[in-house]
């Protein structure tokens, strides 16, 4: 094959290549805008705030302190915020609200409750606790969710526009060099780029 051929090929399946990755790179780039704004404006619209710095020192839990105290005082508008709220400020609460049992585990013992017992009161008000938070709980956590894939399609668009401009520098140098290929040069003559002479009796 002749190298001006084989470069010609080359570079116009770099460009190729540049094309498709930069359209990819604009819907990531695209999916990632979209998912962070429904993200922040859905939260927006909940108005849920961190406590203040002297309520999570008045919780006097370590895993609050920790996880909390950089928020202290923040509403809550990204994923990443979402996901604190949830596990490491609502759950703490929420395990302490019935030794730990889950809104399923209250309810069934709830609903074999006999009215008149006279627990039947404290059952109730935890059954109603356990499932306004965790029905919060989850909400915040698809938030969460909803704002990593956006995250991780942003990182994508990244690479992905990376890869385009490598494709498109690679290919303009292949352009280049078969500007100053000369037009008999072969890919690889000892592979048959030559034709060897007939043997003559």
């Amino acid at each position: 094959m002749r190298r001006k051929t084989f470069d010609a090929l080359l570079a116009t399946g770099g460009l190729v290549v540049a094309a498709v990755l930069a359209i990819a790179g604009g819907l990531l780039l695209w999916g990632h805008n979209f998912a962070v704004n429904s993200v922040h404006d859905q939260l927006a619209q909940q108005e849920v705030f961190f406590p203040s710095a002297a309520e999570i020192k008045q919780a006097n839990d370590p895993e609050i302190t920790k996880y909390v105290t950089p928020y202290a005082g923040q509403q809550v508008l990204t994923g990443t915020q979402a996901e604190v709220y949830a596990n490491h400020y609502i759950a703490v609460h929420l395990d302490a609200v019935a030794d730990g049992k889950t809104y399923s585990q209250v309810s069934g013992q709830f609903i074999t409750m006999d009215p008149k017992d006279p627990d039947y009161a404290t059952v109730a008000a935890q059954r109603q606790t356990l499932f306004m938070g965790e029905t919060l709980r989850g909400l915040l956590l698809d938030a969460y969710a909803f704002g990593k894939v956006g995250e991780i399609a942003g990182i994508a668009a990244i690479a992905a526009f990376i890869g385009s401009g490598v494709m498109l520098l690679l290919s303009g140098l292949g352009l280049w060099h078969l500007r100053r290929t000369a037009p008999e040069t072969e890919v690889l003559p000892a592979l048959g780029g030559h034709h060897p002479t007939p043997v003559t009796s």
